[in-house]
């Protein structure tokens, strides 16, 4: 017989984000939405960049070459750069208090915009962005 533990110390420490130009997704993550850079190691478009909210806590993102996976056959790699270029990759979703000001700040420097805040039948209200990567990222507001 198999018991389980109800309890669990485990978190979300780090997500992946393909980018293609990380320099670009620099620009983005860190001037558009705010985040600090925690880590930058690599060079050219071989580069792993994390981010994440100021003050180091909480969850990164390790904005990460598409596909440099020497396990990633060529074709593969043509099927991730077409669903990049579709928006249709990867995604990601943030949470923020005010929503409208987020959206204004973003928008203003340039994030390509993809839905204005708006209260969802689901029951969020939400706003959606893209990355230079093309991928989806939408922002809640926290209620």
């Amino acid at each position: 017989m198999i018991t389980m533990d109800t309890t669990t110390d485990i978190a979300i420490h780090q997500t992946f984000l393909p980018a293609d130009d990380p320099e670009a997704s620099l620009v983005f993550y860190r001037d558009a939405v705010g985040f600090e850079v925690r880590l930058d190691v690599g060079q050219g478009t071989m580069r792993w960049i994390t981010v994440g909210p100021a003050g180091g806590e909480g969850t990164s993102v390790v904005l990460h070459p598409p596909a440099a996976d020497p396990g990633v056959t060529d074709e593969e790699r043509r099927t991730i750069a077409e669903m990049m270029a579709k928006g249709t990759y990867a995604s990601l979703i943030l949470a923020t208090r005010d929503l409208d000001a987020t959206f204004e700040r973003l928008q203003s420097r340039g994030a390509e915009v993809v839905q204005e805040p708006v209260d969802q039948p689901y029951g969020v209200r939400d706003c959606a962005f893209r990355d230079p990567a093309g991928n989806m990222v939408r922002i809640q507001e926290v209620r």
